[in-house]
This record gives structure tokens, C-alpha cells and sequence, in this order.
């Protein structure tokens, strides 16, 4: 159905939906009753069976598959406002049997369900949307329901652009102050959810969102003439928003009320501080009768609200020579205001007072002076003895010796004062003063920050307990001065850098602090202790090295010169760490070593240091740990009893070889005699054979060439075996053991000779 509305024909979505909506109903009766029809006829179709054919049983399930579902936009998923748009829903379903299954559909918008309709064809489902809006935009799916299976197609999205030009209308084209006007703003055709907005001389000025295609607002102008107005929409598509041109124009004329507020002041053509001000706020009204308005008439003087009421209103006041401000007279009416201004110029009788001390600085308890004075009055109202002073806060110790001179004496603390000038009744504040009393610098404390080391720069801190800054510092020595420094902030300190050379230097410093007029105070002489920086380090060694033995204890004595407490530490070359490490009060120490062995020989030194941090080495000891006195009687006595068994040895071996010798018959070096034989034949009884020993003399020298010469002369003992007689012919003599006494000028013989027969055949002596 289409509606007719000022000349423009539009189409309603709604008649649509319930066309569509008779036309399923009708289609949905007629699919019932061939449902029904259907269902009589597969009854009597299974009674028939069963009777003809008994023992087969009908299978009523049957099954199936949704193979797709599609959904398509026609004409197209872009169009136009107006364009009938159809929304196609194809599903592809397989089964088993021959019928067409009961099927339900379900078209969604954008998630959510706009149409829904059930159906036992094949056939595609149609969703018209005639005249489509754009309101219409949005994605689209479709839901098919077979006996519970279900199955949505894709998401299609429909672009519909375009929007009708809104219609404004009011209901009053000329209106006075006050007046309200009624403004519609349609938006032909428009479906959805819509905002309005509405402009008055292209300036917004109401917005609002409905959901239909029409609004109407109610609104008052603010100022008298012309205004215009027209009004616009757009269409909310989550989450977009399509907004439309603009609407016609209308020209609204807003009349001026012929009411207005009057101010009037009555006083003296030129006003002074103390005059008597009279106001008055009031209402000049020359309208109609028929128009009933409420007033309200507000008076205020800046900020202040004086009086109030509806016609009418009276103020009464005392002038006042503060900064210029209006008077105001304030009239409302409904939503309109109307307002009139006036500034009266008060003169003032006389300045506000200053409130100043001498002098500028003042020391607790010293003698101040307060002056309240105030430099301008009128003198054509007033004279300057009019004026009187006070102090406040009243109980200060302070006296008054003349119209605003104040004097006492300074409190110990930080206090507020304020003056205040009167006449006529006019009474003026000054600002307020803070008095600061001074401390006066207390006597100065000297001191040492860190360590005093002789021969070093250190830090001399003076300072005073109390005392307001800026305190000046002097450092002095043997009363002379040598340096200056200004503590202004409390942070700051007076700190002083000096070098001495003897340790009695140090008491000869003293420092000043002065921070007012009266004569700096001095401080006592710095007392401090003055560390000397160790020197001349020594390392003795007890007992003396040439003396240490074995067993012993061994003591390293370090010794330093300077100021203790001096740590020490013993060190052994080859040992990066410390032997031992110690600290005393004293300038030496020592370090022991018990039981000393071979293992503790070795390089020794040690090193010192004090406060200085100065590290100082002695020179190295070289210690030789030698073998203990008992061990050397040990070893002593051991070889003594050697030496004397060996000796013991000897001289029985040798007794026992001289006789030998002695017994011997023959030289070696002569023949045999004769009778030599029957000596060997008378003693071949004999079982043993006889030795001999002779004594052989060498003639110096035998031969040059085969015997060395030796000084001196040479005794040769060999030992000859007899043999029994018989075996001498064999020459089968094994030789004989020869010892020879061999001075320095003989040829030693000393080897084993061979047997022979004649001096020949003797072997040559080698040395």
C-alpha cells in the first residue's frame, strides 16, 4: 500500500510484509490439507500392503542428506533506495525416498531472525523486499530444518544507498521572546533506527534518535530577529551510518518584549569612601495585556547578590573605594534575560596603611621599630589626624610612641603583625608583616673532617651550633688570619684545607664566626690527633741466622716508625697471602715460628701500615734452617766408630800379611836355588802348601818405557804359593796376590801377576 504525503508518494515496507505474510498463510492451509490428504492415502497405501502381503513390514524412517545451501540477493547486492530486492534461499537435499520432506527455513539479518516459513516443496525460498531502503543494508544468511538437521548458508551482504531529502515543518513563522516554536523533521520513506538533527542559523541545536521516520522537537531562540532552521537525519546501520542532505530552510522573526530593567543610584555627584549609597532595580513594561509573563529582578555588585524580587527591588550601602564593579540589575522572564549595568567611582578617603621596620634585620631581643602609616587621605574631607593606627594582634610587647611608631623589643621566635588605619568609620588592613628576629652565631667549633696525616692536605671544619645565616668563618693561625668562607643555606659548610709538617702544628689553628654587628667569637684551639706515616720499616730475626737450627723457635721481629695502630703482615717469597697479619698499638711485633724444619727456609720480609695508608716493606731475610747439634753428635760419633773399626781392620789385615811375607824363602825376582828342590821334595809329606813373602826392591828406574817413575821407593809384598813337588815343571802357577808400599818417587805394582820362571816373564807395574 502506498500513502500520499505532501505530494510525494511513498512505499510502506510494512503492508508488504503483511501481504507476504496472507499469501504464506493461504499457501500454508493449502499445503495442510494435501498433508492430510497425503497421510490418508500412505494409511490406506500400508493397510492394503499388510493385507495382501502379511509378513512384510513398512519402513516409515527415511533417510536423508542436506547437500548445500545457498543464499543470492536480486537484482544484485548493490542497489539503489527503491529497488525491489528479492532474498533467494536454494537448498540441495538427497533422499532415500520419492516425497519431498517437510522442510523449515529462517532468513537472518545481520544475526537477527526477520522471516521464517515452512514448507514441503523443493522449491526455492523467496524473501521479497520491495522498495528497498536503506535501512535494508545489512548481511543476510539462510537456515534450513529437516526433522532436526540443520544448515545455514553463507553470510550475503545487501548495499542499499540512497536517502530522501527530510521535510521540516513549524508551526510558527514569527514569534516574540519567550515564545516557543514546534518544529517537524520527516524522513520520507525511511525505515530503522534514525537520528534527527536540527540547526538554527547552521548551528546544531537538538539531536535525538527514534525509530520511526519522523520527529518532533519543541525549542525558544535565544535573541531577537532572524534565525533560520532546517533539520537533517541519518540512518544507524551497526556500525555504520548513512546521513542525508539537508532539509528545507525556514526563517523564523523573533520580536523584541517591550519590557526592560531600569538601574538607578542616587547620590552625591562625586562620592567619597563612607557615603550613602540608595539602588534601585525596577521593571519598565509597556506589553500587551494578553501576554502574562513571570518576572524576577535580581540586584548584585559583582559577585555578590544584593537583593532580589518580582517587580521591584531597593539597596541601601555604605560606599567603598575598592576595584571598579558594576552595579547589575538582572531581569528573567521564563527562559529570556534582560540586563542593565551601571559602575558608580567611589574616591577613597585614604590609602590602606604600610607597615614597615627598622632596621631591616633585628636579632632576638634586640630593639625594633614598627611604623603604620598610610601616604594618601582626601584632605578635603579628612585631616591626617583623624587617621588612627593600631596594631594587631593587640598584646604584642610593643609601645606606642607617636600616631603609628610602635617600639619594643624583638621576640625569640618569628611572629605576625598587621596594622590597621580608621576614620569615619572607614577602617583599611595592611598586609601582613613577618618578623624574622636573628639568632646571634653561637661560639664556633673546630674539628678535623677525615684523618689529620703529616705532610697531606686535610679538611679543618668549623661550625657553630646556632646562628642565622649568612655566618662568616674565618680560619686563623697563631692569630693570623688565612682564609674566609659564607655559610648562607644550612647545606653549606665552612670547611678549610691545610698542610702541616709537625705534629704540633696542628694546635695552633683556631677559627671565627661573626654573623651580626657586634665583635666575632673565636673558638678554641684545634685538638686533634695527627697521624705520622710509617717509616724506616726493619725486620730482626732471633735467634741470629748464622744459629738457626733445627728445632729451634724462629722469631720475626717487625719494627716501623710512626703513628699506630700499625697492622702488620709477614710475608714469605713465593706466597702472595700474608704469613701472618696483626694489628697493635705498638711500633712492633713479631711473629713466631716453633719447631723450625728444612721446609721453613727461605726469603722472609714484612710490611706495615696505619691510618696514613701508607704501605711500607722491609728489607728481605734470607733464612738457612741448618742440621740440629744432636744430629751432627750422631752423625759424628757413627763415623768416628766406623773409622775406628776400619782402622782396627786394617792393622790386623796387614799384621797378618807381614807374616806372611816373612815366612817367604824366595824373591820373585831371583832363580831358585838348589836346594830349593829338596825343600820341595822333603816337603811333598805335606798336605798344604807353603807361602812366601819377600821383599822386592826396584832399581829407580827399571824401565823407562813400560814402568811410570814415582819418587821414593816402592815396596812391593808378594804372596807365593808353593807347590808340592812335582807340579813345579807344569808351570801351571795361578798366580800370586802382590801388595806394594808405593812412595811418590816408585812404580806402584799393584795388580795380579802371573806365574813365572824367570824375572822375563813378570808383567810391567802400571800406576
Amino acid at each position: 500500500m502506498h500513502i500520499q504525503t505532501d505530494g510525494h508518494t511513498t512505499f510502506n515496507p510494512a503492508y508488504s510484509h503483511q501481504a507476504v505474510d496472507l499469501q504464506d498463510s493461504q499457501q500454508q492451509e493449502r499445503q495442510c490439507s494435501s498433508d492430510r490428504m497425503g497421510l490418508l492415502l500412505l494409511l490406506t497405501s500400508s493397510l492394503l500392503s499388510s493385507y495382501f502381503h502379511p509378513g512384510i513390514v513398512v519402513d516409515a524412517q527415511r533417510s536423508f542428506a542436506i547437500r548445500n545451501i545457498v543464499l543470492s540477493l536480486e537484482p544484485s547486492t548493490n542497489v539503489t533506495r527503491d529497488t525491489n530486492v528479492t532474498v533467494r534461499c536454494k537448498a540441495i537435499v538427497s533422499s532415500s525416498g520419492s516425497e519431498v520432506l517437510s522442510r523449515e527455513y529462517t532468513i537472518y539479518k545481520d544475526s537477527q531472525k526477520v522471516y521464517t516459513k515452512n514448507s514441503s516443496t523443493s522449491e526455492d525460498l523467496l524473501y521479497p523486499l520491495p522498495g528497498a531502503r536503506v535501512s535494508n543494508t545489512g548481511k543476510y544468511r539462510c537456515k534450513i530444518n529437516i526433522e532436526g538437521k540443520e544448515r545455514t548458508s553463507e553470510a550475503t551482504k545487501l548495499t542499499v544507498t540512497g536517502l530522501s531529502k527530510p521535510v521540516l515543518h513549524l508551526n510558527k513563522y514569527v514569534v516574540n521572546e519567550e515564545e516557543e516554536v514546534t518544529a517537524s523533521c520527516t524522513a520520507p520513506g525511511e525505515t530503522g533506527s534514525i537520528f534527527f538533527y536540527f540547526y538554527e542559523d547552521s548551528k546544531e541545536i537538538l539531536e535525538d534518535r527514534v525509530n520511526s521516520n519522523q520527529l518532533e522537537a519543541k525549542f525558544r531562540f535565544s535573541s531577537i530577529g532572524h534565525h533560520t532552521i532546517n533539520c537533517a537525519y541519518a540512518v544507524l546501520i551497526i556500525p555504520d551510518s548513512f546521513k542525508s542532505e539537508q532539509s528545507n530552510m525556514i526563517t523564523v522573526s523573533v520580536k523584541e518584549l517591550s519590557i526592560t530593567p531600569v538601574l538607578e543610584i542616587f547620590s552625591q555627584s562625586r562620592v567619597y569612601e563612607g557615603d550613602q549609597l540608595n539602588i534601585s532595580c525596577t521593571i519598565r513594561n509597556s506589553v500587551n495585556s494578553s501576554v502574562h509573563i513571570t518576572h524576577n529582578l535580581y540586584l548584585s555588585h559583582g559577585t555578590k547578590l544584593l537583593s532580589s524580587g518580582e517587580t521591584k527591588v531597593n539597596h541601601s550601602m555604605v560606599a567603598l573605594a575598592k576595584d571598579p564593579v558594576d552595579f547589575e540589575c538582572r531581569l528573567e522572564m521564563g527562559h529570556v534575560d534582560k540586563v542593565t549595568t551601571k559602575m558608580v567611582s567611589v574616591t577613597e578617603l585614604f590609602s590602606a596603611p604600610t607597615l614597615t621596620m627598622s632596621p631591616a634585620e633585628v636579632f632576638q631581643k634586640e630593639y625594633m621599630t614598627l611604623t603604620c602609616k598610610s601616604e594618601n587621605y582626601a584632605s578635603e574631607r579628612i585631616t591626617r589626624e583623624e587617621l588612627s593606627y593600631t596594631l594587631k594582634p593587640p598584646d604584642i610587647p610593643l609601645t606606642s610612641m607617636k600616631p603609628g611608631v610602635f617600639s619594643g623589643k624583638a621576640l625569640q621566635f618569628d611572629f605576625n603583625y598587621t596594622c590597621v588605619a580608621q576614620a569615619k568609620g572607614i577602617m583599611k588592613h595592611s598586609d601582613t608583616l613577618t618578623v624574622y628576629p636573628k639568632v646571634s652565631v653561637s661560639i664556633p667549633k673546630i674539628s678535623v673532617v677525615g684523618k689529620a696525616v703529616l705532610g697531606q692536605p686535610f679538611r679543618i671544619l668549623c661550625q657553630s651550633d646556632t646562628g642565622s645565616f649568612p655566618i662568616n668563618y674565618t680560619l686563623i693561625r697563631d692569630y693570623e688570619q688565612l682564609s674566609t668562607t659564607t655559610v648562607k643555606l644550612p647545606p653549606q659548610e665552612a670547611l678549610f684545607t691545610v698542610t702541616i709538617s709537625r705534629p704540633d702544628e696542628i694546635s695552633k689553628y683556631m677559627c671565627r664566626a661573626k654573623n651580626n654587628h657586634r665583635e666575632a667569637l673565636l673558638s678554641k684551639r684545634l685538638n686533634a690527633t695527627v697521624i705520622v706515616p710509617l717509616t724506616d720499616p726493619t725486620l730482626t730475626v732471633l735467634p741470629h741466622i748464622p744459629e738457626i737450627s733445627e728445632g729451634d723457635h724462629l722469631y720475626l721481629i717487625c719494627g716501623t716508625k710512626g703513628s699506630p695502630p700499625v697492622t702488620f703482615k709477614w710475608y714469605r717469597d713465593g706466597n702472595k697471602q700474608p704469613l701472618f697479619t696483626t694489628t697493635t698499638d705498638k711500633n712492633n711485633t713479631h711473629y713466631q715460628v716453633s719447631h723450625l724444619s728444612k721446609e721453613h727456609s727461605g726469603t722472609y720480609y714484612c710490611e706495615a701500615v696505619n691510618h696514613a695508608n701508607i704501605v711500607v716493606r722491609s728489607e728481605k731475610v734470607t733464612i738457612e734452617v741448618r742440621m740440629a747439634l744432636w744430629k751432627k753428635a750422631v752423625i759424628g760419633g757413627v763415623c768416628l766408630v766406623v773409622v775406628s773399626m776400619l782402622v782396627v781392620a786394617c792393622v790386623l789385615y796387614f799384621k797378618s800379611k807381614r807374616v806372611r811375607v816373612v815366612r817367604a824363602a824366595v824373591s820373585v825376582w831371583s832363580e831358585r836355588p838348589p836346594e830349593a828342590a829338596n825343600d820341595e821334595e822333603s816337603s811333598v809329606v805335606s798336605s798344604e802348601p807353603d807361602v812366601e813373602y819377600t821383599e822386592v826392591v826396584h832399581p829407580q828406574p827399571v824401565d823407562t818405557v813400560r814402568v811410570p817413575l814415582r819418587k821414593g821407593t816402592d815396596t812391593v809384598y808378594s804372596e807365593l804359593k808353593n807347590l808340592p813337588h812335582g807340579d813345579a815343571d807344569h808351570h801351571d802357577y795361578q798366580g800370586s796376590v802382590e801388595y806394594a808400599e808405593l812412595n811418590s818417587d816408585r812404580p806402584e805394582i799393584s795388580h795380579h801377576l802371573p806365574e813365572a820362571h824367570d824375572p822375563q816373564d813378570l808383567p810391567v807395574p802400571v800406576d
